[in-house]
């Protein structure tokens, strides 16, 4: 236990025979349960995860028979984690790109939240160390993140590393959890609807010369249209459906003038330069003075939206 606390930790298992040993044999001794689960991968991870379990009596080893992604076996742990009577879930990865010192750290951030996650960003020299790719995809998709959860204070949302309250978990809607690469962004998705209270923890990131199971093309164009209908799902609920305020209203107005000065202006400059004729001075004002104030009422609701409690949280 830690401080009061049992710990348990989830690892998702796929290709990891060269790196799994080393976590485990890494993780603090304080953590009461230790959850692996071989996703059904193709090397001898599934041996290895049964090797380690007649090891030590605080593994647990479940195999899946169909590949589920990342989010699919961290699902499997999280119920079997419900099962054992744990207060704490810890998600690490079985490739050693998490620094499993720091498993403390985020259980103490606990104190007064119910959910805890790595930040690589606010060290310096953690962000040059981090390749480049990584730090534009982190940027522009963890943006959309910020938006589709309502988590705006978070700085690195993409981060797998976390660990959660169980009861958290038990007020979660699972069955809207993605089953794989999409886990950890739907994982904030969900959890805004229970109130949960987030806080990050700077800790360095790891990259050495494992290859990487996710694909930088199927995420640059499968994350955003999800996060889009997250994000709009988000703002219907919070704003239509459980409240309605001066937010309510900026979106109401402000996305039918956007959305009309930027359609309305666009096909009247392909009619007049069609004609090769200018635009009459009257059309061009109705399409920029609707535009304009649209996205000006917009970004006023976005702003709201950042400063505004979250209706879900009742505690």
């Amino acid at each position: 236990m830690y401080n009061s606390l049992k710990v348990a930790t989830a690892i998702p298992c796929y290709k990891v025979e060269q790196t799994l040993e080393q976590v485990v044999q890494g993780l603090p001794a304080f953590v009461d349960c230790i959850v692996l689960v071989d996703d059904c991968s193709p090397d001898g991870t599934p041996a290895l995860v049964d090797q380690l379990a007649s090891s030590d009596n605080r593994i647990i080893a479940l195999h899946h028979t169909k590949n589920m992604g990342v989010g699919g076996a961290m699902k499997t742990a999280f119920r079997k984690t419900l099962d054992t009577n744990v207060d704490v879930v810890v998600k690490v990865d079985g490739d050693g790109q998490m620094d499993t010192s720091y498993i403390a750290s985020l259980v103490d951030a606990l104190d007064e939240n119910d959910f805890s996650k790595g930040n690589r960003l606010f060290d310096r020299q953690m962000l040059h160390a981090m390749p480049a790719i990584r730090r534009m995809g982190n940027m522009g998709i963890g943006f959309m993140v910020k938006m589709a959860s309502g988590y705006w204070n978070i700085s690195d949302p993409v981060n797998g590393f976390f660990a959660i309250r169980t009861t958290t978990l038990r007020r979660m809607d699972m069955e809207r959890v993605a089953d794989r690469f999409f886990f950890e962004s739907s994982m904030l998705v969900e959890m805004h609807y229970t109130g949960a209270r987030i806080r990050e923890v700077t800790m360095p990131a790891i990259y050495a010369d494992e290859k990487s199971n996710l694909s930088i093309s199927k995420t640059l164009f499968s994350f955003p249209p999800r996060l889009v209908a997250a994000y709009l799902r988000r703002l219907y609920l919070s704003y239509f459906v459980y409240d309605f305020n001066i937010c309510s209203v900026y979106n109401l107005v402000g996305l039918p003038l956007f959305l009309f000065g930027l359609i309305f202006g666009l096909c009247e400059w392909i009619h007049y330069a069609s004609t090769s004729s200018p635009s009459p001075t009257g059309t061009i004002m109705i399409a920029v003075l609707t535009f304009i104030l649209g996205f000006q009422m917009l970004l006023a609701a976005i702003q709201y939206d950042i400063t505004a409690s979250n209706p879900f949280d009742k505690r």
